[in-house]
């Protein structure tokens, strides 16, 4: 008897630790986990739309299809910018207009890309993401997991070769920063993002962002979070979402 409760107090530790072992240093435990408590899985359902400076944006999502939309006026023109999982399109007063290829993949960064900010970490779990633990820090007195995020070639976009950070919080799981690099005609560039105003609206958690780039111009992507902490970042703009409106689909 006394060897069977020995046995089962070993079992005990182990599953102790190695639970305690897969929470902190699983980069996909926790970013599960943050996806979980921004609101994930009502995104796999819903339509979203809001406004960001000058543009109305549009988000509507359904198991795995999407259309991401833009609309705003260009002198005297509305234009209405369409990104679905069959490619884009560009309407100009209410008439689909034909748009090169090239200037087709750049509108279409611009697009998604504002879409994967506002909803942000959903869309970390796609196929052509990695994540690598880096370790836990501190910012501001509050312990973070800092994740690194990159890209592969098939299925990352125009920018795979961006480089993500995120820093989430240990207790509630929530992206409070995140910095990334992307290339620029004169090298690589550097931006450092803070998030504040937070709210949730139906159950998906909204944050607006301090945007800040390194006031260093040999700093490098893992230094931001060390760059904060002792001023070393200058805030270029703040990047709000106004007037968020959620409708989440719950199917049967």
């Amino acid at each position: 008897m006394r060897l069977f409760k020995q046995v089962i107090q070993f079992c005990c530790v182990i599953l102790l630790f190695t639970s305690c072992n897969h929470t902190n240093n699983d980069p996909q435990f926790i970013i599960d986990q943050s996806i979980n408590v921004s609101g994930g899985a009502l995104l796999n359902t819903s339509n979203i739309n809001f406004n960001f400076r000058d543009k109305h944006y549009i988000a509507k999502r359904d198991k795995g299809d999407f259309l991401y939309g833009r609309l705003f006026t260009n002198t005297a023109d509305s234009i209405l910018d369409l990104l679905t999982n069959k490619g884009f399109e560009r309407y100009v007063n209410n008439d689909l207009v034909y748009t090169p290829d090239s200037m087709a993949v750049k509108y279409s960064s611009s697009v998604n890309s504002v879409h994967y900010f506002s909803v942000l970490p959903y869309g970390l779990n796609d196929a052509a993401v990695n994540k690598e633990y880096l370790g836990e820090i501190k910012i501001k007195n509050k312990s973070y997991h800092k994740i690194k995020i990159t890209f592969n070639r098939e299925g990352g976009g125009e920018d795979f070769e961006d480089e993500f950070i995120y820093w989430v919080e240990t207790k509630t799981f929530k992206v409070d920063y995140l910095a990334y690099s992307y290339a620029e005609d004169d090298g690589m560039g550097l931006r450092f993002r803070e998030a504040y105003n937070e709210r949730y609206i139906k159950g998906i958690r909204f944050v607006d962002y301090i945007n800040f780039k390194p006031l260093d111009k040999k700093a490098n992507l893992l230094s931001l979070d060390s760059l904060h902490v002792t001023n070393g970042l200058k805030e270029l703009s703040r990047i709000n979402l106004e007037q968020i409106k959620v409708e989440t689909i719950v199917n049967n």
